[in-house]
This record gives structure tokens, C-alpha cells and sequence, in this order.
């Protein structure tokens, strides 16, 4: 698989890079980045994946997210792909939460939104494939998280392949999908009324049956305007402890849903994942 260099920077000491290829799993050109830190030549080095949220592209937590300096100091690579296939004849909708840009890292499989929103395939399979390839990875040391819509996503990517992530995290997800407004509207929409297809992309869902992790680390701001109606923590919560799954649940007082937030503490999940990835 081959990719096109969009922009590279020098960044503490290593490199923030910006690319582009052709996906064949979205039939459509993807953009993502990745930070590359300082290493010595050989090194295979732990891999961070950060799943963005409605709206967002690769760029709104490479340019606002200060991770660089954390991931330079663990060592860890830092990669951020888009949220959904765009360009033209991709299917879109008017409203924010529906369509390109919220592609919910699910595979569509309803008009008009098949084939080309296959994000749980790019995510899970074609993506990590030309990461392998191309740059200096240890893919058996694998962390994910994600904020909103991504961390919906970095939850259940990480839920179903606990084989492969030994760590994960979240910044403010919508953990039941299957339970709230943004929720219910994109998985019916991209998946059809039969609610039991909607299981494998509802965090909480997975778990009641049977899916686990070691440990899992969610970030919420108490002024997170969306807390109360789409993200409700109290539902991970409640399944992490049915399921005896340890959750440590950060209530941040004071702070809302925007890259303030994640900015504040993503280097401490930077840290997190970095302390179970070189385990």
C-alpha cells in the first residue's frame, strides 16, 4: 500500500506528519496523521491511535490536542485518522451529526451510506495494515482513545479486539450509543431498525455480552453540555461493575466538551497508556 506525504514538521524532536492515500475499504482518498517522536534507527515503538469526534478531521487534535511533547518523552507514535469518507459522491446529510464527518466507526450497511462508510474496516483493518508497513511500529504494544463519537469508537474498537489493544481510554464518549438521541439516530441510519445489529458498536452493550478489558480510563468534564442527554458515564459505570471491569472514571469539575478539555489531560493518558504498553 503506498500514501502520499501531505505536510511533515519538525516536533520535539521528532516528526508530525500529515498523509494521504486511497483507501479500498471506503473507496475514497483518507487523510491521517502521525507523530513520529525521536528514536534510535531500528526501534519499533508502542502505538497510540486516537479516534476524533462529529464534525472533527484528522487536523482538530494534531493542531489542538498537546500530545507531542508527552509522546516524545514515552516514546509512543500518535496516530489520528479522520472521522468519516468525503469527497465527492460520498453520501452526506445536512445536519452535523449525520453523514461526512460523523461516520460513527461503523460499517453502513443501508442506502445511502453503503459502501463507501466502512470506518470500523479502515479503522480495524486497512489503516493499521499501510501503518505497518510504512512506519516504525511494534503493532503487538497497541493503546486507543478517542473523544465524543471517537471515544465511542476507541471503546468499542477496543472492546472487540482486547486481543489487540492492551490499553484503553476515552475523553467524554457516548458509551450507549443504543440509548441516546446521537445514538439511535446514525446506527439506525447507517445500520436499519433491527437494534440487535447495533450491539457490536454500543460500549456498554458489548459488555453485557461478554466483552472485557483489563482496565479502562474515561475523562468527563461535569460542564460537558452534551453529559446529561448523550453521554452518560453513570451506564459505563454501572456495566463496568456488573461485569467487574475496573474503571477509573475522571469527573473533571468545571470542564465542558471542546480541545480545552482534552488538551488539559491528554498528555496524562499519553502517560497511561504508556505505562501498560511497555509493561
Amino acid at each position: 500500500m503506498t500514501f502520499e506525504t501531505v505536510s511533515e514538521n519538525r516536533s520535539h524532536g521528532g516528526t508530525q506528519g500529515v498523509y494521504s492515500h486511497a483507501s479500498k475499504a471506503t473507496g475514497t482518498d483518507m487523510t491521517f496523521s502521525v507523530f513520529v517522536p525521536e528514536h534510535e534507527e531500528g526501534a519499533r515503538l508502542p502505538v497510540l491511535w486516537y479516534l476524533s469526534g462529529l464534525t472533527c478531521t484528522h487536523a482538530n487534535v494534531t493542531e489542538k490536542g498537546e500530545y507531542r511533547a508527552a509522546c516524545a518523552k514515552a516514546g509512543i507514535i500518535f496516530i489520528a485518522p479522520d472521522t468519516s469518507p468525503r469527497g465527492e459522491g460520498v453520501a452526506d446529510d445536512d445536519a452535523y451529526d449525520m453523514g461526512q464527518g460523523a461516520g460513527f466507526y461503523v460499517d453502513a450497511t443501508q442506502q445511502p451510506w453503503t459502501p463507501h462508510f466502512t470506518m470500523r474496516s479502515y479503522i480495524e483493518d486497512e489503516l493499521p495494515a499501510l501503518i505497518a508497513e510504512h512506519f516504525p511500529v511494534d503493532m503487538s504494544r497497541q493503546g486507543i482513545t478517542g473523544h465524543s463519537m471517537g471515544g465511542h469508537g476507541a471503546l468499542t474498537i477496543g472492546l472487540r479486539n482486547a486481543d489487540r489493544f492492551a490499553s484503553i481510554s476515552a475523553f467524554s464518549p457516548i458509551v450507549a450509543p443504543s440509548r441516546v438521541p446521537w445514538g439511535e439516530k446514525a446506527l439506525s441510519g447507517y445500520l436499519g431498525e433491527d437494534r440487535a445489529a447495533w450491539r457490536a458498536y454500543d460500549a456498554c452493550a458489548l459488555i453485557e455480552d461478554g466483552a472485557r478489558a483489563d482496565v479502562l480510563l474515561v475523562e468527563q468534564g461535569t460542564a460537558d453540555q452534551f453529559l446529561e442527554e448523550q453521554l452518560k458515564p453513570e451506564l459505563l459505570a454501572e456495566a463496568c461493575e456488573n461485569a467487574n471491569i475496573p474503571l477509573t472514571l475522571n469527573m473533571r469539575d468545571g470542564y465542558d466538551h471542546s480541545y480545552y478539555f482534552i488538551s488539559s489531560f491528554l498528555a496524562d493518558h499519553v502517560a497511561w497508556h504508556a505505562a501498560r504498553l511497555k509493561a
